[in-house]
């Protein structure tokens, strides 16, 4: 089935400047800063031997998830069941679903997947459900990662004893296989100060380091420690516990990273590879003007966007509705004109890209591919 965006935009692939034919609202993906940011993290892994298994709920497509395979990733994390079989469908082969599966019907899609797929890992955190997917296990072996709880209480164990006692449990049993922990600090990804985002992840890789130590005292040493993501993935590497980084959003830099000092070096390390293409629908008002991009086009937990380009620096914007942005002009500055492009960055990149059935993919101002949204909506 064709996408509506290549029905409307695919004659457009290679023209030069074609960018600007596009209809908006469009979501819009830079190809070389996309390339050159895959490549930084990848040569960051590789100069502090640490792996990548970066986390596709960021960017829920095939096409990017074989660009970070391609440039040495293990594989990808996937949130939910249903973002793996996705990927799986479209030949990502290495999936680790980082949410625990639970009820009967999702384990039975999850036993499916585990049997066509060449390499499944799913985390647990709970007797019960370890329990339940050992009982489904009946062909191939279930790969399995203890989720540990960092002090969030989303999901993981809430004790080192109970994550002792847990790893016990799935090594008892002939039908699954114990990979290794996952710790996932998800609360100190977007603290601003580097200082303190720094403080707080020691002292909660202080407590990983001693539950791992009663792992390993108790004959359960995991082979792999995955974790870490975008905000923390310098501090996690120079302090070297984990063996391979869940890092996701540094692919695109919404307007949430891109204020954060990664790396304490009072800059932004990675660019802004995901933009949203928007235009002047109406300029009726001095210095403000409204472009077609709303509450509809962008996830809005975070505030409002910001204006990558095509407004005066300075420039604000309002949510007007469910269709429509104000850009303001900083005072005695003209506004963008009536028709004019406004290219915008999303301020929470993951739940924007739900909202959107393909990437418009450019190479400076011409589209030169469109991929889809692999993942979705496939949010069971």
């Amino acid at each position: 089935m064709t996408s509506e965006a290549q029905r409307l935009h695919g004659h457009l692939i290679g023209q030069q400047g074609s960018r600007q034919s596009l209809n908006t609202p469009a979501l819009v993906l830079d190809l070389e800063m996309l390339d050159r940011n895959i490549a930084e993290m990848a040569n960051f892994a590789k100069a502090h031997n640490v792996k990548l298994r970066p986390h596709s709920k960021t960017h829920k497509s095939a096409d990017i998830a074989k660009r970070q395979i391609a440039s040495g990733a293990l594989g990808v994390c996937c949130a939910k069941l249903g973002e793996a079989e996705a990927l799986a469908e479209a030949g990502v082969e290495s999936l680790h679903i980082t949410s625990p599966v639970v009820t009967p019907q999702a384990i039975a899609r999850l036993i499916a997947l585990n049997e066509t797929a060449k390499d499944v890992m799913v985390v647990v955190d709970h007797p019960a459900n370890v329990e339940a997917l050992a009982a489904a296990a009946k062909g191939k072996p279930l790969t399995v990662v203890v989720d540990i709880d960092p002090g969030i209480h989303r999901t993981g164990v809430a004790t080192p004893d109970a994550a002792v006692e847990l790893v016990k449990k799935v090594t008892e049993l002939k039908s699954l296989k114990y990979a290794g922990v996952q710790f996932y600090c998800g609360s100190h990804q977007h603290i601003l100060s580097f200082k303190e985002r720094q403080e707080k992840i020691a002292e909660r890789t202080e407590y990983l380091k001693g539950i791992l130590a009663k792992l390993e005292a108790a004959g359960l040493k995991p082979g792999i420690v995955t974790g870490s993501g975008t905000g923390t993935h310098y501090i996690d590497a120079k302090l070297g516990v984990f063996t391979e980084l869940q890092v996701g959003s540094y692919v695109f830099m919404d307007h949430e990273y891109n204020i954060c000092d990664l790396r304490g070096l009072d800059r932004p390390t990675f660019e802004q590879a995901l933009q949203i293409d928007a235009r002047v629908v109406s300029a009726n008002t001095a210095g403000m003007v409204t472009v077609d991009a709303g509450l509809k086009s962008m996830a809005t937990e975070a505030g409002p966007p910001q204006v990558l380009k095509g407004a005066v620096e300075g420039s604000t914007t309002r949510f007007m509705g469910d269709e429509h942005l104000a850009v303001i002009a900083p005072e005695g500055k003209a506004a963008p004109g009536h028709g004019e492009q406004v290219i915008l960055t999303p301020p929470h990149c993951d739940p924007t890209v739900n909202l959107y059935e393909s990437y418009h993919v450019v190479k400076g101002d011409t589209l030169v591919e469109i991929w889809p949204v692999t993942g979705r909506g496939r949010s069971r």
